[in-house]
C-alpha cells in the first residue's frame, strides 16, 4: 500500500469556500495566440460557416487584414478553466450562473490575447454566494477588445 489518496491529488493544495475570496482578487488566464488552427476549431464546434471568419479573400476584399474572430471565439478565452479558479472551488461551486461580453474591437487571426478575470462582486446568501467576475481581453497591441461580466453560484465553507 502506498498511501495514495485520489482525494489529495489536487492542482491546488487548498479547498477555497466563498469567504475566501475577495474583491479585486485577479485570476490571469494564459494568452493564446489566434491561429487557423484555433479558426478551425471554432468553426467545428459552433457550425458557423460564415466566410467573413474562414476565407481571408473575402475579409481582405471587406478591408480587414485576415480572418475575423466569431465574437464567441473570443469570449471563450476567458473560461476560467483555463486557469486555477475552477481547481480551487472544485468542492464548492454550485455552478457557472450568467455571462455578458461587449466586443470593442476587432479579433483576427493571428493577434495574440492576453485574458483576465478580476473579482467585482462577492454577494452572499444563506449557504452560497454569488462571485462576479469582470473579464477582459487585451491583443498585442495592449488595446482592450473584450470586457464583460461572469457570475458563479460558490459554497460557503461547511459547518463543523
Amino acid at each position: 500500500m502506498t498511501g495514495f489518496d485520489p482525494a489529495q491529488h489536487r492542482m491546488v493544495p487548498q479547498q477555497r469556500w466563498f469567504e475566501d475570496f475577495v474583491l479585486g482578487e485577479r485570476f490571469v488566464l494564459p494568452s493564446r495566440t489566434m491561429t487557423e488552427a484555433v479558426f478551425l476549431a471554432f468553426q467545428g464546434a459552433s457550425g458557423d460557416a460564415h466566410p467573413v471568419h474562414y476565407d481571408v479573400e473575402f475579409c481582405r476584399a471587406r478591408g480587414m487584414p485576415d480572418l475575423l474572430a466569431h465574437g464567441f471565439q473570443a469570449v471563450i478565452q476567458t473560461a476560467p478553466g483555463a486557469g486555477l479558479f475552477p481547481y480551487m472551488v472544485e468542492d464548492a461551486l454550485v455552478g457557472f450562473i450568467e455571462q455578458s461580453s461587449r466586443f470593442l474591437k476587432p479579433v483576427f487571426a493571428g493577434d495574440t490575447l492576453y485574458p483576465a478575470l478580476t473579482i467585482d462582486e462577492l454577494s452572499p446568501n444563506r449557504t452560497t454566494g454569488v462571485i462576479g467576475f469582470a473579464s477582459t481581453i487585451h491583443n498585442q497591441r495592449r488595446e482592450l477588445v473584450l470586457e464583460g461580466r461572469q457570475r458563479y453560484l460558490i459554497r460557503k465553507k461547511p459547518v463543523g
